[in-house]
């Protein structure tokens, strides 16, 4: 356990400060040197810095931090706290990037929604629907991957195998391969 000494200067030297840490606050930075002195280098993650052990030359503050914003203290705080959506997949036409407007007939506060507000709810479901494919290629893509999916499953294939075959698809797609060839003999 080694002590690391951090000095501070805030521009003059009447405001001078300094501080020691152990290395548990601290992690060495040997692929570095410092350009003022030569002396091996510290980061101190609780002030976001890189320092020089020997001279107290701060050489970067204000680090990125890349960790997340928030904290959690248990698995199902983390799962609650997290932004990441699925991955994107090669089974859906769109590659699962397309926004969706959900089933559930409730409001943003889980309140029931009124039987015009449902009715307005579900033209809406149908327009996006309707949207989400633009063209006869991505209507043409969207049934054979729901085909790939349905004979995958029946076969019991795995998903990294029903994957490749949407990628084999898509590229017959892009190449114009398929006029002519019925979409479930194609994707089966």
């Amino acid at each position: 356990m080694s002590t690391t000494t951090i000095r501070s200067y805030d521009g003059d030297a009447a405001t001078r400060t300094t501080e020691e840490t152990t290395s548990t606050g601290t992690t060495e930075n040997a692929t570095q040197s410092c350009p003022e002195c030569g002396g091996s280098l510290a980061q101190h993650e609780a002030r976001g810095e890189t320092a020089c052990v020997d001279c107290g030359l701060v050489v970067s503050e204000d680090d990125i931090d890349h960790g997340p914003e928030w904290r959690a203290f248990d698995s199902a705080q983390r799962d609650q706290k997290s932004r990441v959506g699925a991955p994107t997949t090669n089974m859906m036409h769109d590659k699962g990037l397309s926004t969706n407007i959900g089933w559930q007939d409730k409001d943003a506060n889980g309140n029931s929604l009124s039987s015009r507000q449902r009715q307005k709810m579900q033209r809406l479901r149908t327009w996006n629907e309707r949207f989400r494919t633009q063209n006869s290629k991505e209507r043409n893509l969207k049934q054979a991957l729901a085909e790939i999916e349905r004979m995958g499953s029946a076969l019991g294939q795995p998903d990294d195998v029903r994957e490749t075959a949407s990628v084999i698809y898509r590229r017959a797609l892009s190449a114009d391969l398929l006029p002519g060839r019925s979409i479930e003999g194609v994707a089966t």
